[in-house]
């Protein structure tokens, strides 16, 4: 009787007071299994993304947890009156939603960036006319009559045709011509109003015909996806084979410039391949002027070419023009476009460069700027500058490949640094449009992971391939004598002995 009748004592006010703490506390105790929810997704994005050492991982994981798990006790203790306890709830939360989906996000971008199969490369097809024609898009020419190069073994030209066709609704005329040259002149002789040809080319004719460039206009481009060959499907599987963790390895970087996508075969204006021993952690930088005049192998036969010419047939033929000359395999290459360079800087705050030489760049590269013998902090549009430039250099080309290295090497150190490391994934995410590499997604995570984990200084060094200039006729444009560099062997010979004193674990010289 006694009990019955103090339960009848308790206010209505009181019950609704009781119930309102009741349901608060639950609510609190929702939030906090919300939470951990959460954070499980979160750590699983972190192991998904495979770039963060397990150790760092479990450690990362047990804090967030053990957090979780105060704040939940909190919620019982405290009867449902630890406010500020929900709204770190709710704070804790929504920050790991977002951080799991930037991760899952990263982890789709270092996919894309990755290109296992070589099967993606595309030629890039340019329609131009002259400067002066009234033509603007693809569209107005369907009364004009075409050059076009004949083209027994490839069947892009006649795919960009077709495409021509459909933009201008009509079966527009053709003329055949049997070199690239004879069509540059047909357009500038106005023989056709216009002609289609590999974007990879473009650079070819400026040397043939003084000021090509300016004196034409692009109003088209058509990505041609072509298939993947046996050399490249062997490439692929060679590069799988790779252990980057414990094996030296060398990896081809590939600068161009293209209007179509990075995957465009095109001629590679840099050509710099980083021998790389994890072991002993080392990097050779090598430089190989992109006029060096070499065969290019399953290309020219006997015949040699510019070395920059050898991209117009596809990255691997690039690796293999340079494995052959320094007798080694190259299983990895790294495609970089203009544009990343300057998203990579800007997003590391600038590099430090060491410049062999004071000068002063002429604005052809994107920006003036005075460049001071020795240590030059850079931000991206500078550094796009001072890799650039050559025609304020006495060395010309030589220079700058020197000074394209010098770019790399400081992009080199400053990657390798934890803090950089710790944010490879917003880099990756941000520049996966303007980079392309064979590099698995597994080799790319094992690379930071150990980094990471190990720790340690790296020595790099930087070495360039020397010649003369001279002018011969190429494989790619024959019937046109062209600038070339006759290699010097002797430097050549110094090259192969550095790569593969990398190679041996032994140390560089100074």
């Amino acid at each position: 009787m006694e009990n019955t009748s103090r339960k009848k004592k308790m206010s209505p006010a009181k019950r609704r007071r009781k119930r309102i703490q009741k349901a608060f506390r639950i609510a609190g105790e929702i939030l906090v299994g919300i939470q951990i929810l959460v954070t499980l997704v979160f750590i699983g994005c972190i192991w998904r993304l495979g770039m963060i050492p397990t150790k760092l991982v479990a450690g990362l994981a047990a804090i967030l947890l053990v957090f979780a798990a105060l704040l939940f006790t909190m919620q019982v203790i405290t009867r449902g009156k630890a406010i500020v306890s929900k709204l770190v709830s709710v704070l804790m939360s929504v920050v790991l939603v977002f951080g799991s989906v930037y991760l899952f996000k990263t982890h789709d971008a270092v996919e894309d960036l990755t290109d296992t199969s070589l099967g993606k490369q595309v030629h890039s097809i340019l329609v131009v006319v002259r400067k002066d024609d009234p033509a603007e898009k693809v569209q107005d020419t369907k009364d004009y009559i075409y050059g076009v190069q004949q083209s027994p073994e490839e069947n892009e030209i006649d795919k960009a045709m077709e495409k021509v066709n459909e933009d201008t609704g009509a079966e527009v005329m053709t003329a055949e011509y049997n070199t690239l040259n004879e069509q540059a002149a047909a357009l500038l002789d106005e023989s056709v109003e216009a002609i289609v040809y590999d974007e990879g080319y473009g650079g070819i004719l400026d040397e043939v015909y003084e000021g090509f460039s300016s004196q034409t206009k692009i109003i088209g481009q058509y990505s041609i996806e072509s298939e993947p060959s046996e050399e490249e499907n062997l490439l692929a599987g060679a590069a799988a084979e790779v252990n980057v963790k414990d094996e030296t390895f060398s990896i081809y970087i590939s600068g161009i410039d293209v209007y179509g996508p990075i995957s465009s075969k095109s001629r590679s204006d840099v050509n710099i391949i980083a021998t790389v021993n994890p072991n002993t952690k080392q990097i050779l930088l090598t430089n190989t002027p992109r006029d060096y005049y070499v065969p290019i192998p399953g290309v020219s036969g006997e015949g040699k070419d510019k070395l920059t010419h050898a991209g117009i047939y596809g990255v691997e033929k690039s690796m293999a023009t340079l494995g052959q000359l320094y007798g080694i395999e190259i299983p990895f290459y790294a495609r970089v476009n203009f544009t990343s360079l300057i998203t990579m800087v800007d997003l590391m705050g600038g590099v430090d460069v060491d410049s062999e030489v004071a000068f002063t760049t002429n604005g052809a590269g994107g920006a003036i700027i005075s460049v001071q013998k020795g240590i030059n902090h850079f931000n991206g549009e500078q550094a796009l500058a001072f890799a650039r430039e050559r025609y304020s250099l006495e060395g010309g080309d030589n220079q700058r490949g020197k000074n394209q290295m010098a770019v790399i090497q400081a992009m080199f150190k400053k990657m390798i640094t934890p803090e950089m490391l710790m944010k490879a994934p917003t880099m990756i995410s941000e520049i996966s449009d303007s980079v392309e590499t064979n590099m698995s997604m597994d080799q790319i995570q094992k690379l930071i992971q150990s980094q990471l984990s190990s720790g340690g200084s790296w020595t790099i060094k930087s070495v360039a391939a020397e010649g003369t200039g001279d002018s011969q006729y190429c494989y790619s444009m024959p019937g046109t004598a062209l600038y070339v560099m006759q290699p010097n062997m002797e430097s050549v010979e110094n090259i192969k002995a550095l790569m593969q004193s990398v190679q041996n674990g032994e140390k560089l010289p100074e």
